[in-house]
């Protein structure tokens, strides 16, 4: 265990490499913030600053993502997920509530497949429960010889510009050009590793039915990426769920339409069973 110490671009020691995060606010049951790839934990800012008054939150960049640099590791869900469970006892965290998208979500589903009582509500972003196709693990790995070939800038541009929606492409320059910065900040080591990462992952879709907890799951109408009938496939199969459909979002709902990702996040918030002894 380790002194409990708050603010942001916290480091501490997880699994043979140095974990970067942010711990802010407070409350008795933490919510814990998982990116996707290939992001970092800045892209939760906007969902910090929203409820650091009400609760402890606590943003994480996934081993080898943004200052979680690990340049040697072969990366795998299941290796995410042990990171996790291995940070919460760092930080003598029992239970968390815990909120991932797209890759977070993968992981957040196998952590909860592998290690159940350790939460204590779900929120699933624009992610999925199914494993990769063949044809989709075909094109990834032609991804990962053409990075190995001529470097990720050809990859990276064409994943930013299918991530968002057409929109925010043409209207939130700004919000596309921060996030192509986070992308373009992590090594062609780690895009690689991640894409394997995605490529091998485990399907989770048969053990939705054994998740028992308050879940949320939230999906950007226009996800291209992990399409709404993903979203849809997880809320008829996790019992109570509620799902939440944003317009005029893609892949980065949270990003894209904050306000109403924000509302969709703090109802949910709202309804859990005791939910008083989440806020300071």
């Amino acid at each position: 265990m380790e002194t409990a110490t708050k603010g942001y671009d916290l480091t501490i020691s997880v699994n043979n490499f140095n974990l970067s995060y942010d711990d802010i606010g407070d409350g008795s049951i933490p919510i814990i913030f998982l990116h996707g790839y290939p992001f970092d934990k800045t892209m939760w800012q906007g969902q910090l600053d929203f409820f650091e008054s009400s609760y402890r939150l606590i943003a994480c960049d996934i081993r080898g993502f943004g200052k979680s640099t690990d340049e040697k590791s072969h990366l795998s869900m299941d290796m995410f997920a042990d990171d996790l469970v291995t940070f919460m006892d760092k930080l003598s965290i029992d239970k968390a509530i815990v909120c991932g998208l797209s890759m977070g979500g993968f992981i957040t589903l196998n952590a909860m497949k592998r290690f159940p009582s350790r939460f204590e509500a779900l929120i699933l972003c624009d992610t999925q429960c199914v494993a990769d196709t063949p044809e989709i693990k075909v094109k990834r790995n032609i991804n990962i010889d053409e990075i190995e070939a001529n470097g990720v800038t050809n990859f990276n541009e064409g994943f930013i510009k299918s991530v968002f929606h057409k929109d925010s492409l043409a209207n939130k320059t700004e919000l596309v050009k921060q996030l192509r910065s986070v992308v373009f900040y992590n090594s062609q080591h780690v895009i690689s590793q991640g894409l394997v990462a995605l490529g091998d992952r485990s399907e989770t879709c048969s053990s939705l039915s054994e998740i028992h907890i308050p879940t949320l799951i939230i999906c950007g109408k226009g996800d291209q990426v992990t399409p709404l009938a993903q979203s849809k496939f997880m809320h008829k199969h996790i019992k109570g769920s509620i799902l939440e459909v944003i317009e005029n979002a893609g892949h980065v709902s949270n990003l894209e339409q904050p306000k109403e990702f924000n509302k969709h996040l703090e109802e949910f918030l709202n309804t859990l069973s005791g939910f008083d002894v989440l806020r300071i």
